[in-house]
């Protein structure tokens, strides 16, 4: 009776019931859109690389080699030899080894050396595999692999010439020994997108020249470097694959005690958690705006039922006039506000998956977040549920005004 007599009260007032009510909705879209942003962008920020067991470096801090070597962020302190490298790779517990080697730059994007391997064996998103949009990996001296973001920015296509400065933010180029964009990757929402990628022995090229941080005083070109050894000297770090997981630890303690140069492994996912807890300010911000936003909508609802309380005055002198006791007036308008609170609800978490099904390729596309649509957590379904506990309860300031009002009006009726 008293649910009826709620529902036909909210639907007398329509109009304002229904603006209320879309603010609420609003409010809640937006703080579980923050949610679904916030474990989005966790997701893929921890499956920036995958498929990778260790990430071995110059002894450095484990956040400090996860940023240079994986999300092109600073410099190593120093190299790791051929040697040392041709060592690990050497150890039975290893499956793959895939070099790379820092330094230089194109247009503001780094350059990496590497094999052609590394395009087989970096993974990221649970496995994923990097792919080519178009062409193919280096086949000659100097052909270049470059990234989604790094065409797209620059306008490059295949065959597009292009020189690699020397260092970072540098004036210095190697523009006697350009190279030749062979392939073009698809966008990965990773560092690689970011990035220009060449052979270790391209690198080698490019420098073989040059002493002390300058070009020497007998350059040598093009034509003849090809007919140079370009066995590389120095990598910058490496992504290491090994046989079995089991042998992760013991392969990380042999690398972090190697004798002959200072050396650190680190496992992704342990180093990836760590600069996670660093950044992880910013999604608290999120959240706290969010709710911010939830409640600044249930005090709009309390206002709402306050201003109205004078108008319905008759209503409510009508309904004890039928024997409706102050706690039952009491009683409708907090069920009204858990009524327009549960509708919120509902149409917010509708609004939200609908907006996802909508954006959720184009955001991935265009940002490399990928937004997974699942049901909603326990801990979302904990929020939505204290929302509308809140909004009930914050209706009851107006509810204890209604019920005094009626004590005081009793059957006389104000015009």
């Amino acid at each position: 009776m008293l649910l009826r007599l709620a529902a036909k009260s909210l639907a007398s007032r329509a109009l304002t019931v229904s603006l209320t009510v879309l603010a609420i909705a609003l409010s809640v879209a937006l703080f579980l859109g923050v949610e679904k942003v916030r474990t989005g962008a966790k997701a893929s920020f921890a499956d920036t690389i995958s498929g990778t067991d260790l990430i071995v470096g110059a002894r450095s801090g484990g956040v400090q080699l996860l940023l240079y070597s994986v999300f092109r962020v600073g410099n190593a302190t120093n190299n790791v030899t051929w040697e040392s490298f041709e060592d690990i790779a050497a150890r039975p517990e290893v499956d793959w080894a895939v070099p790379m080697s820092l330094g230089d730059s194109h247009a503001g994007f780094r350059v990496l050396g590497t094999t052609g391997e590394f395009f087989e064996r970096y993974k990221f998103r649970g496995g994923r595999d990097v792919k080519f949009a178009s062409g193919a990996p280096f086949d000659d001296l100097f052909d270049a692999v470059v990234g989604a973001d790094v065409a797209a920015q620059l306008g490059y296509d295949l065959d597009q010439e292009i020189v690699v400065a020397h260092g970072i933010a540098s004036f210095t180029e190697h523009d006697d020994k350009p190279f030749r964009v062979s392939g073009i990757l698809e966008k990965t929402g990773t560092p690689v997108d970011r990035t220009v990628f060449v052979s270790l022995e391209a690198i080698e090229a490019i420098h073989v020249d040059w002493s002390g941080g300058g070009r020497s005083q007998n350059p040598v070109s093009a034509d003849e470097v090809r007919q140079m050894d370009l066995a590389p000297q120095a990598i910058t770090a490496a992504l290491i694959g090994v046989n079995s997981r089991l042998q992760i630890f013991a392969l990380q303690r042999w690398v972090n005690e190697y004798r002959e140069e200072p050396l650190l492994a680190i496992l992704p996912g342990v180093a990836l958690s760590e600069l996670w807890s660093l950044i992880g300010v910013a999604e608290n911000a999120l959240v706290a705006v969010s709710v911010m936003v939830i409640i600044t909508a249930l005090l709009g609802m309390v206002a709402m039922i306050f201003s109205g309380l004078n108008e319905r005055r008759r209503e409510m002198a009508l309904l004890r006039a039928i024997g409706a006791r102050p706690g039952t007036i009491m009683g409708l308008l907090t069920l009204e506000a858990a009524l327009m609170s549960l509708l919120a609800v509902l149409i917010g978490t509708g609004l939200l998956y609908t907006g996802l099904f909508v954006a959720r390729s184009y955001v991935d596309a265009a940002f490399g977040l990928y937004l997974e649509i699942t049901w909603p957590t326990a801990r979302e379904y904990a929020v939505l549920g204290l929302i509308v506990l809140a909004g009930t309860l914050v209706s009851l300031l107006p509810a204890l005004r209604a019920y005094f009002l009626s004590l005081s009006d009793g059957m006389q009726v104000r015009s």
